[in-house]
């Protein structure tokens, strides 16, 4: 873009990006947790029960690895269950706003929600998996939320990104831009011009779009309904008005398989 299309940043929302990637801390606590089980057991049992816990766990490692998993499942069902609740009470908050891409019919019986940032390792992993998706279910309508959440102090990388690709949207360049940001593993904002660049969008054009006050309002409106919502982090499926179990292409396809069931 030119130097004289300055980005105004959007309102700071909720700056979190989903840890079900980042399990050092869970386990941690899992092991101070056990740890303190067994500092108090010799005064229960009278025996050195905690050494034959520890060289059981020793001969046994993998049992650490299923009850972090166990504890992970719990967090991600109550975590689920608290977007479901918000969207419940409030469903205008997914109802058709012109200004989302989407990919699909208007009057499709199935309607799924992404909310993600450009630089979400989450996002990126899924993307590939999910494209797929996209392509075997041309009855159902994707709707993608630009939620621009990973910026920190001066760096806007993700802002830009996402209004560059909104940009790319009015030009009708939005997949093939959608599909570069996600692939490209290092985004800068001269990276993003040349992803623009690259798949046909107009430079000048999308400058004064990228600047305008109309994209700073939908994004800030995409801030606010992801903070009504409850959303803690990138990504979140929303199928039918239920967010998916987890990130996991396989869970986004089975939620989309039971809507169109259901």
């Amino acid at each position: 873009m030119t130097d004289d299309a300055p980005v105004t940043p959007t309102p700071a929302g909720p700056r979190r990006t989903l840890p079900r990637w980042l399990t050092a801390g869970r386990l941690a606590l899992g092991v101070s947790v056990l740890a303190l089980g067994l500092a108090g057991a010799p005064y229960l049992t009278g025996r050195d029960f905690g050494g034959q816990v520890r060289d059981y766990l020793v001969a046994n490692p993998q049992v650490l690895d299923e009850v972090m998993a166990a504890r992970q499942a719990s967090e991600d069902g109550a975590r689920v269950e608290q977007v479901n609740l918000a969207i419940a009470s409030n469903p205008a908050l997914l109802e058709h706003d012109p200004r989302d891409p989407s990919i699909g019919p208007m009057e499709a019986r199935v309607v799924v929600h992404e909310f993600f940032d450009y630089r979400c390792p989450g996002c990126k992993a899924v993307t590939p998996e999910f494209t797929q998706i996209v392509l075997a279910n041309p009855d159902v309508r994707f709707v993608f939320k630009e939620w621009p959440i990973l910026d920190r102090g001066d760096d806007t990388t993700s802002q830009y990104a996402a209004r560059a690709a909104l940009a790319a949207q009015a030009q009708g360049r939005y997949l093939p831009v959608h599909q570069a940001l996600m692939a490209e593993p290092a985004l800068t904002q001269e990276s993003i011009d040349r992803i623009l660049a690259d798949n046909g969008v107009t430079l000048g054009q999308a400058a004064a779009a990228i600047a305008s006050p109309e994209m700073t309002r939908h994004i800030a409106d995409i801030h606010s309904a992801a903070e009504a919502l409850k959303l803690t982090g990138t990504p979140t499926f929303i199928i039918n008005g239920k967010a998916a179990a987890s990130i996991a292409p396989a869970d986004v396809a089975a939620a989309i398989a039971a809507a169109k069931g259901g």
